[in-house]
């Protein structure tokens, strides 16, 4: 049976975008553009909220040539090469070796973890995540802290998420900056 990993990445205030929206904050050092190497290879399906694909469609599949940023550049590859999942209510298709799944989020999830292969991973989304942990089918939380204060904005789960109990599993910090904090459900 398969796992869904939530990682994303949190400023110090707890904060996955600014006020305005913005997400220029995240530093990706040397040892966590390692870490997220490996944490890629080991999971066989990306899996995105609309929001998050709108956002990640209009960067990785030509960041090559707006980025020299050595994990942009080390990334952009394997995003264009592994499959991905977009939940959507709205969205038919999507390029990119992507898969649009909608429906009842329960059956659909059900679903997709008994596919057989890796993991599936999911990058950021907060209404998305927030509507995976409610109904408990988020497996493992990796939660990368910035060391920066954004002063207000989105966070990583949406308003009203229900409490949730997790055992800290791992912590980890890289580049002398950013730390890694591994959930699991308790």
């Amino acid at each position: 049976m398969r796992e869904i990993t939530y990682f994303v990445h949190t400023s110090l205030d707890g904060c996955v975008e600014g006020p305005d929206g913005e997400f220029d904050w995240p530093v990706m050092g040397p040892e966590l553009s390692g870490y997220s190497r490996e944490l890629t290879a080991r999971h066989g399906e990306f899996a995105y909220g609309r929001r998050v694909w709108d956002m990640m469609s209009g960067f990785w599949p030509t960041a090559e040539s707006v980025s020299d940023d050595p994990h942009d550049v080390a990334f952009a590859p394997v995003w264009r090469e592994t499959p991905k999942i977009v939940f959507s209510r709205t969205l038919e298709q999507a390029g990119w070796n992507t898969r649009v799944v909608g429906g009842d989020l329960r059956e659909t999830v059900a679903a997709l973890k008994a596919e057989p292969g890796k993991d599936v991973l999911l990058m950021g989304g907060a209404e998305l995540a927030a509507e995976l942990t409610a109904r408990g089918l988020i497996d493992e939380y990796l939660v990368v802290v910035h060391p920066v204060v954004l002063g207000g904005g989105k966070r990583p789960f949406a308003e009203g998420t229900a409490r949730l109990g997790l055992e800290l599993v791992e912590s980890r910090t890289f580049d002398g900056r950013v730390v890694l904090l591994r959930f699991r459900r308790a």
